[in-house]
């Protein structure tokens, strides 16, 4: 699946791979948008894992933790779990200062995600 906003769900393995292609994701209407896919392809799918890969993102709004926040709790109620891969130092310290760097687990980029994920 792909959009104008440069997102990209994958799945397999009842792991799904969420990628933001844009490097700028601050659009209210889009982040909406996106938020609307990902909640159906959850509520469709099932995953228990999901993977958010912000390799090309630069700048992301506030409302973009709100969707992690709620895929997350959406996982943790089914026993599963939400990583981020690939995101900017820039970007992580935005967790780090919110203190949202305790509830994620971080990657360095998508393929170690995939492999922390698929050993549990």
């Amino acid at each position: 699946m792909k959009d104008d906003l440069g997102l990209e769900i994958i799945g397999q393995n009842n792991v799904a791979v969420v990628s933001f292609k844009a490097t700028s994701i601050s659009n209210y209407e889009g982040i909406d948008a996106a938020a609307v896919r990902i909640r159906e392809f959850v509520d469709n799918n099932k995953p228990s894992k999901v993977v958010f890969d912000f390799e090309q993102v630069k700048f992301f709004s506030s409302q973009v933790l709100g969707l992690l926040l709620e895929v997350r709790a959406t996982l943790k109620e089914l026993g599963g779990e939400v990583v981020i891969s690939a995101i900017n130092p820039q970007l992580h310290r935005v967790f780090t200062i919110t203190n949202l760097d305790k509830i994620f687990r971080f990657f360095p980029d998508r393929q170690s995600a995939l492999e922390a994920v698929a050993a549990g």
